[in-house]
């Protein structure tokens, strides 16, 4: 049995599970909105007492596989609807800004131009300074996408740090030439 496909999955109060089998398709309603999520097959979702079990109907290499997926992308539903996710990004370097223009952002990020991002459906953007970047939304594999599009237009310079990184992200530094050996 999968580790994590075997855990029940609890429904918070306030939020409503649809589960349709005919299309494999699971609902998940709630305060900060909705998400749908097709499932295999092989994978059977059932309701009982306010939990959800995941299940699979065999033993196969793929269905194992499935089942732990499954489970762990319905609760990311279920935490998305009830509290929703965030992504925090640092810019560092001299004259690296963000400023928040309605919902876009506007970077400036040492190029010759700004970079202007338009959130998806879903997903807004926060700046409680004008070097930190806040990416929030209910779905988290959305969120996480739009933060690594953010990160990946200025990747931090391996000799000085300089870029977009992750909020408590370890960056390790390089050291510069070395001397020559003779002085």
């Amino acid at each position: 049995m999968s580790k994590v496909g075997k855990k029940p999955i609890n429904i918070p109060s306030g939020v409503s599970v649809n589960i349709d089998e005919n299309t494999r398709i699971i609902t998940v309603k709630g305060a900060k909105g909705e998400l749908t999520q097709a499932y295999a097959p092989v994978i059977d979702l059932a309701i009982e007492d306010g939990t959800l079990n995941v299940s699979r109907k065999n033993e196969i290499k793929t269905s194992k596989m499935l089942h732990g997926l499954t489970r762990a992308l319905v609760a990311n539903m279920i935490e998305g609807v009830t509290n929703g996710f965030a992504k925090r990004l640092e810019l560092n370097g001299v004259g690296y800004r963000c400023k928040l223009e309605g919902k876009k952002i506007v970077l400036s990020l040492g190029f010759s131009h700004p970079i202007e991002m338009i959130p998806p459906k879903d997903v807004y953007f926060e700046s409680p300074a004008e070097t930190i970047i806040e990416v929030k939304g209910i779905d988290k594999c959305v969120v996480g996408q739009v933060a690594a599009n953010i990160r990946k237009l200025r990747k931090p310079d391996p000799y000085k740090n300089k870029g977009v990184k992750y909020a408590g992200e370890v960056l390790i530094k390089k050291a510069g030439k070395a001397l020559g050996k003779g002085a």
